[in-house]
C-alpha cells in the first residue's frame, strides 16, 4: 500500500501547491547590464551557449541555468518531468537570483517550450521572449494541413520509438555526441535516462506551446535553422501568424547553436538597440 498512499499524498501536494521546487544549478553568470536569461534543451547543458554568451557578455548580465534533471541540477527520483515541473524549478531559480528590472528569457530546443509557459505564466518579468529551434509540434487532430499533419505523425513516432528502445537510443546517443563540434552539447545516459524520456514524453510530445504563445505580451523573437532536423518542415506556421512574434531564418544551420545562429541569437536578444550596435556585435 505504500506506494499507491505516497503517489496519491505527491498529487495532493500538486494541487495544493506544497510540493517545494528545487533550484536549478547555475552554470554561469558573466558581465553586467540588463540579464538574459539562458535555459538549454533536453539531452544537453548549458553548454549549449558557449558560442552565445561571449556575444552576449560585453552589453549583458548572461546567465545560464541547467534545466531540471540535466547538466548539475537535481534530478530528484519523483520527479515527473512535467512542464510545470521544468517552469516552477525555472521560476524559483530566477526568483532567488533577485533580478530587479524585466529580462530577456532564451530557450533552445524543450527550453523553449519551458520559457514559453514561463513567459506566459509572469507576464511582467520579462522584456522579450527569445525561442531558438522550437520543436513545435501541435496535436495532429487539430493540425489543418494534411502533409504537416503527417509530418508531425511521423515525429511523434519517431520519440515513442526512441523513449521504447532504451539500448538503441544510448548507443546511438553517444555515437551522435562524439561528432558534434561543441563537447558533451548531446548527452544521453543511464543517469539522464528517466529525465529524458519523461521530458520528451510530458513536454515535447505533449506540448502546449502554441497556447502558451498567445498568453505571451511581450515580443518574440523566434529564431531557426533550416537545416534543423528537429523541426518539421510547415510546423512553425502557426507560431509565425502570431503578431507579437517575428521570425529569424538562419540559413545552412542546424540544431546547434554554432557560431552563425549565435550571432542572430545576440541580435534578437538587442532587438530594440540601435543598429549601429546591432552591426559591431555581428560583425565579431
Amino acid at each position: 500500500m505504500a506506494r499507491p498512499v505516497s503517489g496519491l499524498l505527491d498529487r495532493v501536494r500538486d494541487a495544493l501547491g506544497l510540493r517545494r521546487a528545487p533550484l536549478l544549478h547555475i552554470a554561469s553568470d558573466v558581465g553586467e547590464g540588463p540579464a538574459v536569461v539562458l535555459v538549454h534543451g533536453i539531452a544537453s547543458s548549458s553548454v549549449t551557449f558557449q558560442n552565445l554568451v561571449p556575444l552576449l557578455e560585453p552589453r549583458h548580465r548572461a546567465i545560464s541555468i541547467d534545466i531540471l534533471g540535466f547538466g548539475r541540477s537535481p534530478a530528484p527520483e519523483d520527479a515527473r518531468y512535467t512542464i510545470e515541473e521544468h517552469v516552477a524549478a525555472l521560476d524559483r531559480t530566477l526568483r532567488s537570483l533577485k533580478l530587479r528590472e524585466p529580462f530577456v528569457l532564451v530557450g533552445h530546443s524543450l527550453g523553449s517550450l519551458i520559457v514559453a509557459r514561463y513567459a506566459a505564466e509572469h507576464p511582467g518579468a520579462l522584456s522579450r521572449l527569445v525561442l531558438v529551434g522550437p520543436p513545435v509540434y501541435g496535436t495532429p487532430a487539430e493540425i489543418g494541413d494534411r502533409r504537416v499533419r503527417t509530418r508531425v505523425s511521423a515525429y511523434l513516432r519517431a520519440y515513442e520509438f526512441l523513449r521504447n528502445n532504451k539500448e538503441f537510443t544510448l548507443r546511438n546517443a553517444n555515437i551522435l555526441g562524439k561528432l558534434l563540434p561543441i563537447k558533451n552539447v548531446f548527452e544521453i545516459t543511464e543517469k539522464s535516462w528517466r529525465p529524458f524520456v519523461l521530458s520528451l514524453e510530458n513536454c515535447i510530445e505533449r506540448q502546449t506551446v502554441v497556447g502558451d504563445l498567445a498568453r505571451v505580451h511581450v515580443p518574440v523573437e523566434v529564431v531557426y535553422g533550416t537545416m534543423d532536423a528537429f523541426i518539421a518542415p510547415g510546423s512553425l506556421a502557426v507560431i509565425e501568424a502570431m503578431r507579437h512574434v517575428t521570425m529569424h531564418r538562419v540559413e545552412a544551420n542546424d540544431h546547434l547553436i554554432r557560431k552563425r545562429l549565435a550571432r542572430v541569437v545576440a541580435v534578437a536578444c538587442d532587438a530594440g538597440q540601435p543598429a549601429r550596435d546591432i552591426d559591431a556585435m555581428t560583425s565579431r
